[in-house]
């Protein structure tokens, strides 16, 4: 991966100023911040194949769907049978039948009930075609019927590792998301613009050894640590 350059929009040597949490005092930023944006990788060879998302299972909502359909046609079919054989409906089925004799459609009940359904049956929809997963990140796949997927806590746990290594930084945090992983990390000494530099390359250089289908863009943002005054 070749070294990224300094877009013209990055920001340097801007006073800002912060509130503390509540119960404390007033926390003068007397900082300057680095930042800097830069797009994704181009994705490495897929010799294996494509490596697209991992598919969830959804054995909950599936098991709870499964569930209420079984409950409710069992219960109707015994109502039924018991019909059959000369014995009377049950009291709920002769209410709602009664119920929804009495009331139109533009009832609010009806409605509120046909919202509903229409809801649940949109989300059904939704679980059915999306992959879900969405904290596992697909990884390059190199052999045919192998593949592999890295959890993103543990590569924001990389980069923060490899951040951290760089003198000058105090402390990291990481936010890493399918499309992009944040680094904002506090640097008590050193020019801000050549810690943002440096943990440009080497966070650069740890995400191409991660070794993902998708390759997520950067963003690194320097400041200096509070200061009580």
């Amino acid at each position: 991966m070749t070294e990224p350059q300094e877009p013209e929009n990055s920001t340097r040597r801007l006073p800002t100023v912060e509130s503390a949490p509540s119960g404390g005092g007033v926390l003068e930023m007397d900082q300057s911040a680095s930042g800097s944006t830069y797009e994704p990788a181009p994705a490495p060879e897929q010799q294996g194949g494509r490596a697209g998302r991992f598919w969830s299972g959804r054995r909950i909502p599936a098991v709870v769907v499964a569930l209420i359909v079984l409950g409710g046609a069992g219960l109707l079919l015994y109502d039924v049978a018991a019909v059959r054989a000369d014995h009377p409906a049950m009291q709920w089925r002769r209410s709602a039948a009664d119920d929804l004799a009495s009331r139109h459609l533009d009832d609010v009940w009806v409605l509120a009930a046909s919202a509903l359904a229409a809801a649940l049956g949109l989300w059904l929809l939704l679980l059915a075609l999306t992959p879900g997963l969405r904290a596992l990140l697909p990884m390059s796949r190199r052999h045919a019927g192998v593949r592999a997927g890295l959890d993103r806590t543990a590569a924001a746990l990389v980069l923060r590792d490899r951040a951290v290594e760089v003198a000058g930084v105090q402390s990291v945090r990481v936010k890493m998301s399918r499309r992009k992983a944040t680094v904002r990390a506090l640097s008590h000494f050193r020019e801000l613009d050549d810690v943002r530099a440096e943990l440009d390359t080497v966070l650069s250089h740890a995400i191409s050894e991660l070794g993902l289908a998708r390759p997520p863009g950067l963003s690194v943002h320097v400041r200096r640590p509070a200061k009580k005054g």
